[in-house]
């Protein structure tokens, strides 16, 4: 499957989220003969396997590719807005950011016409009416007219949530995050070595020596820097880890799951994915394991009830120069049950 991927230069920004859909069924993506379609819920085909990828669901559209361009279909498998890009990504609040001769812009739902025209460099989806792009190597913010509201001057892309967004400034061997408003203005000032967007009023960040903590929309600390590991909260809990084990905290900074795991992740659907004695399973909020620890690797967060995940990988070595995986992946419900299951995809090494 084609991907563009954003390097960032020396922090990572992660924010726990379920991709896909609010409305409508449930539809969740397939392989089968090389070709891309999707499932329902169930497990039953509802859109039959056609595309060399395909993306998911939001607000009403999934984007897909033939091959050569990238369209996008309706819940039937129709084309909504013909092949045509050359990379399409999710609608969100009405738009979608794609490429066309290595620029990007915006299309509306009825793709009817660009809305933005493709002149940025690098661009995000949007989020409380603001979107993130790149111009003359640095990031700034525009609206959904294409006005420029926050001038590029960021070394980092980020995205508003609660009316704030990482700022990244600084020279690339001592880079520092902050945050801004919607207005540009710069509320706490540049000073983490990590800074993570706000969720559910509060954002991780990471000071020189490693060490992580909480602070609030005014850079108070709520949750003093203490974890030598930390992750968005989401649900009301937050991934953190102590002595190279990984926990759950609640907003007071309280354990309440204690760090046991050798690896975790964030909530998702009241279910966090976790390993132990290197498998990986499924625990409540209370930390007791509802589904076991049978997995060899990181199964996704749930989405409206399915988690995907990949059952095995083996390394195959046809020639010297050609190697890959094979890799059986598939989805399972919240009993564990496996609603589909895709055998010896592969996965080429180059």
């Amino acid at each position: 499957m084609k991907q563009k991927r954003t390097i960032f230069l020396s922090l990572i920004f992660t924010i726990c989220i379920a991709c896909g859909d609010n409305k409508g069924v449930n539809l969740f993506p397939i392989e089968m003969n090389e070709e891309w379609g999707y499932i329902d819920k169930s497990g039953k085909i509802a859109i039959i396997p056609q595309w060399e990828s395909v993306g998911y669901f939001s607000e009403g559209l999934a984007h897909v590719w033939n091959g050569n361009k990238y369209g996008y279909i309706n819940r039937k498998g129709e084309y909504v807005i013909n092949p045509q890009f050359d990379y399409a990504s999710e609608f969100h609040e009405g738009l979608a950011c794609v490429e066309i001769g290595g620029k990007y812009g915006y299309i509306n739902k009825k793709g009817e016409y660009i809305i933005i025209n493709p002149q940025f460099e690098e661009a995000s989806h949007f989020s409380e009416g603001l979107a993130c792009i790149r111009m003359d190597g640095n990031f700034g913010f525009i609206d959904k007219n294409g006005e420029q509201i926050i001038e590029p001057q960021f070394k980092s892309p980020s995205w508003f949530i609660n009316d704030r967004a990482v700022a990244v400034l600084g020279e690339d061997d001592n880079l520092k995050g902050g945050y801004i408003n919607k207005n540009g203005e710069m509320i706490i000032n540049p000073q983490f070595a990590w800074a993570g967007a706000f969720s559910e009023d509060l954002a991780c960040v990471g000071i020189a020596d490693g060490v992580f903590g909480y602070i609030n929309k005014n850079g108070e600390y709520i949750i003093n820097p203490q974890f030598d590991y930390a992750l968005d909260f989401s649900e009301g809990l937050a991934c953190i880890s102590v002595g190279g084990k990984f926990g759950y905290i609640n907003k007071t900074g309280e354990i309440v799951i204690n760090p046991q795991f050798d690896n975790a992740s964030c909530f998702s659907e009241g279910l966090a994915a976790v390993e132990i004695d290197g498998k990986w399973g499924f625990i409540d909020k209370k930390g007791q394991f509802i589904i076991d620890p049978q997995f060899s690797l990181e199964p996704s967060g749930f989405n409206k009830g399915l988690a995907k995940l990949m059952f095995g990988k083996t390394l195959c070595e046809k020639s010297p120069f050609v190697k890959y995986y094979e890799v059986t992946w598939g989805y399972i419900d919240k009993e564990g049950r496996i609603v589909y299951k895709k055998m010896k995809d592969k996965e080429y090494i180059f």
